[in-house]
């Protein structure tokens, strides 16, 4: 797939488009190993619950990838801290891509740590030109040494800094052009943040980078009255549905992920969510789900 005189990041790397996936959780461990549905096409695995030497949750992965697409996608790299990135942390990963060999990996834009601290959340960056190079470089280093390719995701958010000189959607995009890596688009974050900040989502969907998106996410959330809270535990809301469309036009079929990590029903509820999403996405590109 091109796009204008570019080849798309998805074409340079031979990124597959995997269809619609869900979120792997010990939850659904029996229903997705015996058989799983035809409503679901692959699966995210968390990098970090997996990067160890041996034990029962990679052998879980193992019957897992036997059977199915699995993408790792981590929390902790931090890749936005100021702290060197965690070189413990980078061995260990690079180890669990070489068993899983994917197409691609995925983290968050934001920091986790600070001053030596776990922090527990995925915490917004100033939107700078100095946070961009920092992030640059990090990204660089990281994608290097992985050997493979990495897509960022943009988070959900809560606050805003005075310092910042662009708006979030500039900031991810000259990060992505910048340091040449790709982007997992959260569909459900934008919305989120959105509301929690007062701009229109819409606008923010028409300004990404579109032949960087190498994956897209969906979730639900909670309306907390004065503001919206990213929390994986519910239906996906009609709004996103309608931003989830818009994004898919923009970057044609690529791999799309329902999230649901809270309050985390049956197996059979999960899958329908996906087969919603494989629906909105054939309306979206005018083609059978």
């Amino acid at each position: 797939m091109r796009y204008g005189p570019h080849v798309s990041f998805r074409e340079k790397h031979g990124i597959p488009d995997l269809g619609v996936g869900v979120g792997y959780r010990p939850k659904h461990q029996e229903d997705v190993l015996v058989g799983g549905s035809p409503d679901v096409r692959w699966y995210e695995v968390v990098s970090e619950n997996y990067m160890v030497p041996g034990g029962r949750h990679l052998a879980s992965l193992e019957r897992l990838q036997a059977q199915w697409p699995v993408i790792p996608h981590g929390v902790c790299l931090s890749i936005g801290a100021t702290e060197e990135l965690d070189a413990d942390y980078l061995a260990r990963l690079k180890g669990l891509l070489r068993r899983m060999n994917p197409p691609y990996f995925t983290d968050h834009l934001c920091f986790t740590r600070a001053a030596g601290r776990d922090l527990h959340d995925l915490l917004p960056l100033p939107y700078t030109k100095e946070a961009v190079a920092h992030v640059v470089e990090r990204v660089r280093r990281v994608q290097g040494e992985l050997e493979r390719p990495f897509a960022l995701e943009n988070v959900s958010s809560y606050l805003t800094y005075n310092d910042s000189t662009m708006t979030e959607w500039e900031f991810l995009a000259e990060v992505a052009e910048r340091a040449d890596c790709g982007l997992l688009f959260d569909v459900n974050n934008v919305y989120v943040s959105a509301r929690n900040h007062g701009f229109d989502g819409r606008t923010y969907v028409d300004a990404i980078p579109a032949e960087r998106v190498v994956q897209i996410h969906l979730a639900g959330h909670l309306d907390k009255g004065t503001y919206l809270l990213d929390t994986h535990s519910d239906h996906v809301c009609d709004p996103v549905w309608e931003l989830y469309e818009r994004a898919i036009r923009r970057t044609g079929p690529v791999s799309t992920l329902v999230e649901w990590d809270e309050a985390i029903p049956a197996y059979a509820v999960l899958a329908a969510e996906a087969a919603r999403a494989a629906t909105h996405r054939a309306a979206a590109l005018k083609v059978a789900p």
